[in-house]
């Protein structure tokens, strides 16, 4: 009897999963509204995707693929082990709308009856935040050659803020998005020291020496590194955080640009913009993005599981809000550990198949409060063998560098604090012996 209740039970479940999916679906009523709210953020005109479903016309030649990509969960990407953390931007699709798109493309692709189409969905023209309050562009054109190698270039561009803003909603656009491979736009504060060469609106190329001297002027506390603000890079979301919590860009700041080129055979020009919304009240929380990056590493030549780590420890307590794995071509796996001051251990996330292709941050659909003493421990394993397609030479040993065919190890992440504190305090050593001399 229990083994036949058992058979009912699923058959029952069955019936049920079965109900939910419509005999003959059609586009207008039951396609378009997963591709409203899955799909059409990338794939519309002028946006990353390459082709559009905003329509039936333009959907339908896709149906196959579309298919494909479910089934296999390729599409939304969504790398993330789903037994590790609760994302509050978890694209993946749920077992319905998987059945259902597979369901509409075995039955002929049907249109339907365009009365059935729910409201279209509202889209600000080249964004894909709210309308911005304010957009910063590149003054003047870069032109990218045809062929080389192009030298990350840095771009300064004053705020002409005359009070601190703070920002709700960033977006970082490239103009074109075939030679721009990232942009990451840093707030460079009053009276800071770092690239103080270069002249506002004008492409700049530091010199090795002056990278070492700013890595000293870090290690000696003498000032900070220059804050994240938003960036650009394959398959990235913009950034919108949550009501209370919002980004600081101090009065006088400068934005610099840094802008990661890549030639493609064919020259080309670029002018890249940001777009900001501004918080519509005061705070309670200010958010900053720490990086826990390891650049003292080489894989070696045919290397198919290469580990590397990293650690931040936090010298007061502060709130988790997202993370963002970053490595290149040759990037397999990547791991946020919390290791508690009580010796509880935590895998905050996990992404087993990382793709150079889709760097996203991971939004915590409950922020977590770490605690002082905890150390965030981030692993990432690196695949230098020949049967990575994507490796671009399996004969050489790799190490850290700007470029796509180097290698990279970030763990990325916001924190949120209170609005007046020093984000520089949360992770300073208290118990730092003080020099000889002082």
């Amino acid at each position: 009897m229990a083994f036949r209740s058992f058979l009912l039970g699923i058959s029952a479940s069955g019936l049920a999963l079965a109900a939910t999916i419509p005999a003959q679906p059609s586009f207008y009523k039951n396609v378009l509204p997963v591709m409203q709210n899955r799909c059409q953020q990338c794939h519309r005109p002028g946006e990353a995707a390459p082709m559009s479903f905003m329509t039936y016309k333009d959907t339908r030649p896709w149906a196959k693929a579309i298919r494909e990509a479910v089934i296999t969960r390729k599409m939304p990407p969504w790398p993330a082990d789903p037994h590790y953390g609760k994302f509050s931007n978890n694209r993946s699709l749920p077992q319905d709308e998987i059945d259902t798109l597979v369901a509409w493309a075995d039955g002929g692709a049907r249109e339907g009856d365009p009365a059935d189409a729910p409201a279209p969905a509202r889209f600000v023209d080249g964004w894909s935040i709210h309308k911005p309050d304010v957009v910063f562009e590149m003054p003047n054109a870069f032109s990218v050659p045809a062929s080389g190698t192009i030298d990350y270039q840095y771009i300064v561009i004053p705020s002409g803020f005359t009070e601190d803003k703070w920002v709700q909603e960033l977006e970082a656009r490239p103009g074109n998005r075939k030679v721009v491979h990232h942009i990451i736009a840093f707030v460079r504060p009053p009276g800071s020291k770092w690239l103080q060469e270069a002249q506002p609106g004008v492409p700049y190329v530091p010199e090795k020496q002056d990278r070492k001297e700013r890595k000293k002027h870090r290690k000696d506390g003498d000032e900070g590194p220059p804050e994240l603000l938003v960036g650009f890079a394959p398959g990235m979301p913009p950034g919108t955080l949550r009501p209370g919590q919002a980004k600081l860009v101090k009065a006088g700041s400068d934005f610099v640009f840094q802008m990661h080129y890549t030639a493609n055979g064919t020259p080309g020009t670029d002018r890249s913009r940001i777009g900001l919304v501004f918080a519509k009240e005061p705070p309670t929380e200010r958010v900053y993005t720490v990086g826990a990056s390891n650049d003292k590493f080489e894989i070696p030549a045919g290397d198919s599981n290469y580990e590397v780590e990293s650690d931040v420890t936090f010298q007061e307590p502060a709130k988790l809000v997202d993370m963002m794995p970053h490595m290149h071509l040759r990037g397999k796996d990547f791991s946020y550990t919390a290791y508690y001051p009580t010796g509880e251990s935590e895998v905050l996330l996990r992404v087993p198949k990382y793709d150079f292709s889709w760097q996203l941050f991971y939004y915590l659909t409950e922020q977590k409060v770490l605690p002082a003493g905890t150390r965030l421990h981030c692993v990432a394993h690196f695949d230098n063998s020949p049967n990575n397609p994507a490796n671009p030479d399996a004969t050489k040993p790799v190490s850290w560098g700007d470029q796509s065919w180097e290698e990279m190890m970030i763990g990325f992440f916001d924190v949120a604090f209170a609005p007046g504190k020093d984000p520089m305090d949360l992770f300073k050593d208290k118990e730092k012996k003080p020099k000889a001399g002082d």
